[in-house]
């Protein structure tokens, strides 16, 4: 399989739901597969908080696939022999879309702070954008999961014509106050780091040693990522072996695991964008500009697939099902499983052989 990167930048402005403007912009994207003729293999794949455009594949000279690598490619659930897939990073992100660390035109400085804040639905009108500039006007599908998720929900409301199918996972109508609390934990530990500066930091400041305060706002993120039962079944109560048991700092494996995750995640993740991407994820709700959540739902056109996991705590299956319930009574097409699953959250990127099926079958649907 091909991969192909590109980076597109637009002149013209991005209106944003602040009431605010971003110009000129940058959108990094990839794309795997060929477009038939008329362009009706096109599968657009959105990612979550910390992903990337890099979804499927592996860079010359690399070892680390894209993160959902076992879902997209040849033979794979997504087919690149039959489907011309795209994927992007969003705006807000720090994997080369346009950002906080980003020079503020026509000044070569970064915006930081002065970087406007953007919404999902910000984030979703600079993806039509981009597929306006591709001459792609119509898509088989829109996949994704978590934050990836919000977006194919968002897609659907906004441009009900746009796609055939829409496949969210792990993800939900609105963000509630138990997953913007977690956010809190984060956004709080980054913003009294003092080297955090009040977002006057270098670029590439923390590349060698990290930020703590992300780290530490990671872990608390990675919690909710995972479930009891996965953590019992990885770590248990296992004590690192060269740690003493009586020692005020001694780790439980659990302890270390979240040590050395987090401390990876914050030398190479901007943390000016993990603050702009979780307020994306705090302020996302899909009724906004509607007068209801069911007079957004009832707009839906597309064939909307809908995968929540048992044991995800946070986004609860209950939030999907509320989705499948209104789309129900309206008569509307919709799909709902959830899928029994001890990982927690992360199972939308772990547990592929639980759902990959699904996502297959969906896909061969006329």
């Amino acid at each position: 399989m091909e991969i192909n990167t590109y980076t597109k930048r637009f002149s013209s402005p991005l209106y944003l739901e602040s009431g605010r403007i971003l110009e000129p912009y940058e959108i990094a994207y990839e794309t795997y597969g060929t477009p038939n003729a008329d362009k009706s293999n096109v599968i657009l794949i959105c990612h979550a908080l910390s992903g990337s455009h890099h979804v499927a594949g592996t860079y010359e000279g690399e070892r680390k696939p894209g993160w959902w690598d076992g879902l997209i490619g040849d033979g794979k659930a997504i087919d690149t022999t039959k489907f011309y897939v795209i994927s992007t990073n969003v705006i807000g992100s720090c994997f080369g879309s346009t950002g906080p660390m980003s020079p503020n035109y026509p000044s070569e400085a970064p915006y930081r702070l002065k970087f406007p804040v953007v919404t999902i639905k910000d984030m979703v009108r600079a993806q039509m954008q981009l597929l306006s500039h591709l001459g792609i006007y119509h898509l088989k599908a829109i996949v994704g999961g978590s934050m990836g998720g919000m977006q194919a929900l968002q897609f659907a409301v906004d441009y009900p014509n746009l796609a055939d199918h829409v496949i969210s996972l792990a993800s939900t109508y609105a963000t509630r106050p138990w997953t913007i609390a977690f956010n809190k934990v984060a956004m709080e530990a980054i913003r009294r780091d003092p080297r955090f500066m009040d977002g006057n930091y270098e670029k590439d400041a923390f590349k060698e040693e990290g930020l703590d305060g992300l780290a530490i706002g990671r872990i608390a993120g990675h919690i909710s990522y995972l479930s009891p039962e996965s953590m019992d079944a990885k770590f248990g109560r296992n004590y690192v072996s060269n740690d003493g048991l009586f020692e005020l700092f001694g780790r439980y494996e659990v302890e270390r695991y979240m040590e050395y995750n987090t401390s990876n995640f914050s030398k190479y993740f901007d943390p000016l964008s993990y603050l702009y991407i979780i307020k994306a994820i705090n302020t996302f709700n899909l009724s906004r500009g509607y007068d209801s959540l069911y007079e957004a739902i009832l707009r839906i056109k597309a064939n909307v697939h809908l995968i929540s996991f048992s044991s995800d705590y946070l986004f609860f299956p209950g939030e999907m099902e509320h989705i499948a319930r209104m789309m129900e009574r309206n008569g509307q097409r919709y799909t709902y499983t959830e899928i029994d699953s001890n990982y927690g959250h992360d199972a939308f990127l772990v547990e592929l052989e639980k759902f990959d099926f699904l996502i297959k079958k969906n896909l061969e649907e006329d």
